[in-house]
C-alpha cells in the first residue's frame, strides 16, 4: 500500500478527524464549564478522564453515522495512530507538574501537549490542517500560560472551540474528497 493510499483511507475512514475532534472538543467544553462554574478538580478529572474515551466515542460516532470505524488491517497508519495516541497519557506527568506549580497552567500545558500530539497527524492524514491546529494549540497554550494563568478556564474554552472548528473543517474536507472520488468513479454518460 502506497503512503498516499494509506493516508486517503485514514482521511476517509475518520472523516478528516471529524469524530475525534468533535468528541474531544465537547469534552474540553464540559471541562471548561466545570472550571468556570464548578470545581477545578472536577474540570481536570473530566478532561483527563474523558480523554481516555475519545477514540472509542469517535468510533461510536462513526458507527451511528453508518460508517466504517476502523482502518483495513493492511494499512500501516493504524500502528502510527496508536503510537501517537499514547503521547498524551505519557505526557500527563509534565502537565500535572505544571498544574501543581500553578493551577492556571493546567489548560495551557495540556494545550501544548495536545497540540504537539497533532503534529504527526499531518503525515497520518496527509492534511496540512493538522499543522495549523497544532500551531494554534501550542501558541495558545504558551500565550495563555504567560499572559493569563489566573483565568483557569480560558484555555479550556479556547481548546474546546478550536477543536470543534477543526472538526467541521475536517468534515468539510473529507466530504469534498468523497464527492470528488465519487464523481471520478462514476461512469461517463
Amino acid at each position: 500500500m502506497h503512503v498516499s493510499d494509506a493516508q486517503r483511507e485514514v482521511r476517509l475512514t475518520f472523516m478528516g478527524g471529524f469524530p475525534g475532534q468533535l468528541v474531544s472538543g465537547l469534552i474540553w467544553l464540559v471541562s471548561a464549564a466545570l472550571a468556570t462554574w464548578g470545581s477545578p478538580r472536577n474540570a481536570i478529572l473530566v478532561l483527563v478522564g474523558g480523554g481516555m474515551f475519545i477514540f472509542p466515542l469517535a468510533q461510536l460516532v462513526l458507527r451511528v453515522m453508518g460508517r466504517r470505524a476502523a482502518l483495513e488491517k493492511a494499512n500501516p497508519m493504524g500502528a502510527l495512530a496508536m503510537q501517537v495516541a499514547f503521547t498524551i497519557p505519557l505526557s500527563l506527568p509534565v502537565v500535572g507538574a505544571a498544574a501543581l506549580h500553578h493551577m492556571g497552567w493546567f489548560y495551557p500545558a495540556i494545550l501544548i501537549v495536545v497540540g504537539a500530539h497533532y503534529l504527526p497527524f499531518v503525515f497520518l492524514y496527509g492534511m496540512w490542517t493538522f499543522a495549523l491546529l497544532a500551531a494554534l494549540m501550542i501558541a495558545g497554550g504558551v500565550w495563555i500560560g504567560m499572559t493569563s494563568p489566573e483565568a483557569l478556564s480560558l484555555g479550556g474554552w479556547y481548546g474546546g472551540v478550536l477543536l470543534l472548528i477543526f472538526a467541521v473543517v475536517g468534515l468539510v474536507m473529507s466530504r469534498s474528497e468523497e464527492h470528488t472520488a465519487a464523481a471520478t468513479a462514476a461512469p461517463a454518460r
